[in-house]
């Protein structure tokens, strides 16, 4: 289910966010450091959370004083809300003096036909949440959705990375956030959703023209590696390392996006998509991305002008500083409609019309 609203407080540059609208599409824009990789980055933290790992992620983050806005001396704590359907999930954070974060409060909520508004408090103190162990039945609801969000991060494209790397061929549940297991995933799809794969394969040509399909060995053998051939030399297999990092990301892009609509997460972020693509390929990212939220949740943030003159102002959220605090304001129409008469979004950004520009 789709996130309908979020609140956060003391996290990061975010010193106070409340009640922000979201949509099936959101484009976050603005220049570096204005906070819109911390916008995504609380839903790591929160999926560090779902996985137990809370107290690991503290500590690869640098610990609680690069988590709090302004370091624990300026902000005690830290609190965020989700708010999807009838659904809530809501928790607090304050750090020890051991370097640790532990829960001040951790919250679902649930408001159906009998039981409207019900809050139920899952603890307090603790320092790994309960959500993933809860037996009430409001967990029914909340857990599934929010361990459905996923963040998506196709940046590492090293020889070393784990894309390129063997694994097994039944790892094919999920596309993972790093792409891991991009070649077991592929195999799945290619067998049990022909026509998702072969739009797949097509739109992939259209940013690589030299591309002429997947290696698929039949039988799949057990440990699997991704492999590819070129349009001109169908008879040779090549691996990974022979694509170049843009259209390597761009595969898993397109996989991600292009996927069966009911194998797509509720809600789908990823942090800069456009890295390293061409511009014509960052068209047909646009698309897809377009074509992604009409069945899902799309958040995203970008610094390309060409991606944000494929969306809509009502689609875009504008991210700045205001001070040490990020500050985020959705566009509307209304207000631009004589600018777009003789200029495109991203123009109109590039001349910070927009706002969302560096700033002294």
């Amino acid at each position: 289910m789709s996130l309908h609203s979020l609140s956060i407080h003391g996290y990061k540059s975010i010193a106070n966010l409340n009640d922000f609208e979201l949509r099936k599409m959101n484009l976050l824009i603005g220049a570096n450091g204005a906070g819109k990789s911390n916008f995504i980055s609380l839903f790591r933290l929160l999926a560090a959370m779902m996985e137990k790992n809370l107290q690991a992620y503290v500590q690869d983050e640098g610990g609680p004083d690069a988590l709090l806005f302004g370091g624990r001396k300026r902000t005690k704590q830290m609190s965020a809300q989700f708010s999807f359907g009838r659904n809530g999930y809501r928790f607090g954070l304050k750090p020890t003096a051991d370097n640790r974060l532990v829960f001040t409060e951790e919250v679902e909520r649930f408001s159906g036909f009998y039981i409207p508004n019900h809050e139920s408090l899952l603890g307090r103190a603790h320092d790994e949440a309960r959500l993933g162990d809860s037996t009430s039945h409001v967990s029914a609801y909340v857990r599934p959705e929010v361990r459905s969000w996923r963040i998506y991060h196709f940046h590492d494209t090293s020889n070393s990375a784990a894309v390129k790397q063997p694994h097994t061929s039944n790892d094919n549940l999920r596309l993972k956030p790093n792409a891991d297991n991009l070649a077991a995933y592929v195999a799945m799809l290619q067998r049990e959703h022909p026509d998702a794969y072969q739009r797949i394969v097509a739109t992939i040509k259209l940013a690589a023209p030299f591309f002429g399909g997947f290696v698929i060995r039949d039988p799949l053998p057990d440990l699997v590696q991704l492999e590819w051939y070129e349009q001109s030399d169908p008879d040779t297999p090549r691996r990974a390392h022979l694509l170049s990092d843009g259209t390597l990301r761009f595969i898993c892009l397109a996989t991600l996006l292009l996927q069966p609509s009911a194998r797509l997460p509720s809600t789908v972020l990823i942090d800069e998509p456009e890295l390293g693509l061409h511009p014509y390929a960052i068209n047909l990212l646009a698309d897809m991305l377009v074509q992604a939220a009409e069945a899902t949740q799309v958040i995203a943030s970008t610094q390309s002008v060409e991606l944000l003159n494929s969306f809509a102002p009502e689609n875009v959220i504008v991210v700045e500083r205001e001070g040490e605090a990020s500050v985020f304001k959705r566009l509307e129409r209304e207000g631009l409609e004589e600018w777009l008469e003789d200029y495109s979004l991203g123009e109109l950004w590039k001349r910070n019309v927009l706002g969302g520009r560096p700033t002294r």
